[in-house]
């Protein structure tokens, strides 16, 4: 999972792309949820709320009037 930027010139925007592209393969993300350990409870519960708060947001989305 080698990801390479090259830099002509200009470093900043070298480490820009660089940033975007870790981003993009959710290289953060990963870290973050990898920091610590949860129980597996704790990680069904986490899962259901988000389903929860998404199915809510798309019925909101659904019953809009215009």
């Amino acid at each position: 999972m080698a990801t390479k930027v090259t830099v002509r010139g200009n470093l900043d925007q070298a480490l820009r792309k660089f940033k975007q592209k870790v981003a993009r393969d959710g290289v953060p993300s990963e870290w973050k949820k990898r920091e610590a350990y949860d129980k597996p409870g704790v990680r069904r519960r986490a899962a259901k709320k988000e389903g929860i708060k998404n199915s809510q947001k798309r019925n909101r989305a659904n019953n809009r009037d215009y």
